[in-house]
């Protein structure tokens, strides 16, 4: 009997959510319930739509010939694609059997649930650091800890398992030196890890919020500004990573 998931949305991209042109279908449901979060309409799994894996599949394959030659994949994203595993699992396996790349994003919080098999068809993970402080995280999150990642990045680069690691900055909330710098020395402190994505904080996700009649918690919130990127980037290429 095939698996079945609740998947709130699929697209195409290039150059977002891992290597080349990739099929990205993001998964409903997420335990976290981060500040700065674009998607609350993927937080429930009721917001999805239920989908096997041979539905899913159907639609990868659409689009297989076009992302093998841009030399792309297929990504799991969210809400948090570690909330369903087992259908990651069965997805990933897929993809494997059709010569397609594979990659993981997920905040890593829920990384205990990812079977060994899970991770052995997982060709690269993105790994969304919230915060480098226990603290930090909880006010970003406001439901996790930031220990359950840190213990996944380390599981996954004894397996050898390539890392994105993905960093929101956000002024006046995860933008101190210290707060940086932590986060920084738990990258560069994982021997997988091949880039850091530096994702200043956006409100694009504020219509969202209205439509779905709730408050979006930094609507006063600015973006970065150019100083402070370059000042966050500094920090990280001080410690020897690859930013982007």
């Amino acid at each position: 009997m095939t698996i079945t998931g609740s998947v709130h949305s699929f697209d195409v991209s290039t150059g977002v959510d891992g290597p080349g042109t990739r099929f990205v279908a993001f998964l409903a449901g997420c335990p976290l319930r981060c500040l700065y979060c674009h998607s609350p309409d993927t937080w429930y799994r009721r917001s999805g739509r239920p989908m096997d894996a041979d539905e899913l599949m159907a639609e990868i394959s659409r689009y297989e010939r076009f992302i093998k030659v841009a030399r792309g994949g297929v990504t799991l994203s969210g809400g948090e694609a570690l909330q369903q595993p087992d259908f990651v699992r069965e997805i990933f396996t897929r993809c494997r059997a059709k010569g397609l790349h594979t990659a993981l994003d997920t905040s890593g919080y829920l990384g205990a649930k990812a079977s060994d098999e899970l991770l052995d068809v997982t060709d690269l993970v993105l790994l969304d650091v919230k915060s480098g402080d226990e603290d930090t995280y909880h006010r970003v999150t406001r439901t996790g800890s930031l220990a359950p990642t840190v213990e996944f990045a380390h599981r996954l680069a004894a397996r050898g398992i390539p890392i994105w690691i993905r960093f929101v900055l956000v002024p006046g909330l995860t933008d101190t030196v210290e707060n940086v710098e932590a986060v920084a020395t738990i990258a560069a402190s994982i021997p997988t890890v091949e880039r850091v994505e530096i994702l200043p904080f956006h409100r694009l996700g504020a219509g969202k919020y209205a439509a779905l009649d709730q408050p979006f918690p930094l609507a006063d919130t600015p973006a970065p500004s150019p100083e402070l990127l370059d000042r966050v980037r500094g920090q990280f290429r001080a410690h020897h990573l690859t930013v982007h």
